[in-house]
């Protein structure tokens, strides 16, 4: 597995259109986005202690997430997700779903999955089988997205972050949302072997340090 380098910092409004213009003079959006940018909904798993959640505020180095998610309402395209952290790196093993596969996964009906013949699909399985998995939440954001090419260099920012209230409505476009407290711009940083100097220029901040901020635990402060 080639394990990326992920840094994350929360900043506000006023940083978010600095940097965005410094962006766009060196990097190119991404190539899935609209007018540069997309919007992306997930829908998260977790354990009945809330296992997922508890590692990421209690700050466990190693840990793992499994979400759905699909891009601008288009529920024709969605994929499963297991988010793999080990300090402050991160992989993602990624599987295709069906709608009708993704609102089985939403509702708790999992047995099949046990035998999709797709090795994620059977890591969900085992979670929802042994350690009672289940969905917890919709989580919504607007993202804009900025590629370099060399280190592989990816810098994104989300924003306009929503919660679901504990609504699994997952498939939904009408699932009622609310914004999570204070509406912060989330800008993160991506890369394999080594940072560009010319990005790390361009995403410094005065007054703004690497932080840990994760958007599922955001939506979960309503519970």
């Amino acid at each position: 597995m080639q394990f990326r380098h992920e840094l994350k910092y929360e900043i506000n409004a006023i940083d978010a259109v600095a940097v965005r213009a410094r962006l766009k003079a060196v990097c190119k959006p991404d190539a899935n986005s609209k007018d540069g940018k997309y919007f992306i909904r997930s829908l998260y798993f977790d354990s009945p202690s809330d296992k997922a959640l508890r590692e990421k505020l209690d700050g466990v180095r190693d840990r793992e997430k499994f979400r759905i998610r699909y891009y601008n309402g288009d529920t024709s395209f969605i994929r499963l997700e297991k988010k793999i952290k080990r300090g402050s790196f991160g992989y993602k093993l990624s599987a295709v779903l069906s709608a009708d596969e993704a609102a089985a996964l939403a509702r708790g009906d999992f047995e099949w999955a046990k035998n999709a013949g797709r090795p994620l699909l059977n890591d969900l399985y085992t979670a929802m089988r042994n350690g009672g998995f289940r969905a917890k939440t919709v989580v919504d954001y607007t993202r804009e997205a900025f590629v370099f090419e060399a280190g592989n260099t990816r810098v994104t920012l989300d924003y306009n972050i929503r919660t679901g209230l504990s609504s699994t409505d997952f498939l939904n476009p009408r699932c009622p949302t609310v914004p999570i407290k204070d509406n912060t711009v989330i800008m993160e940083v991506k890369w394999d072997n080594y940072l560009p100097s010319i990005i790390k220029d361009l995403v410094r901040i005065d007054n703004r340090r690497q932080g840990a901020f994760s958007k599922y635990a955001a939506c979960r402060a309503y519970d």
